[in-house]
């Protein structure tokens, strides 16, 4: 889960995994896996680095590199 503020300021917890696109114009927006769209107040990158640290929390960003490492 990662931590993320809505543009009014209203702070709420995003499971990053139903993560499909994350995209700047110039506000910050979500696209999740059921088409939902969320708007915050983290710039992408930032957002794609807790995206990152959750995977890696979780397990999934070790399997991703290991399976590359074997093709």
């Amino acid at each position: 889960m990662i931590s993320l503020t809505r543009l009014n300021g209203e702070s709420f917890t995003l499971n990053a995994i139903y993560i499909e696109q994350i995209q700047a114009h110039p506000d910050t927006t979500i696209t999740l896996s059921s088409g939902r769209k969320l708007l915050v107040r983290e710039k992408e990158e930032e957002v794609i680095t807790l995206t990152k640290q959750f995977y890696r929390q979780i397990g999934l960003a070790s399997i991703s590199v290991q399976e590359k490492e074997g093709s």
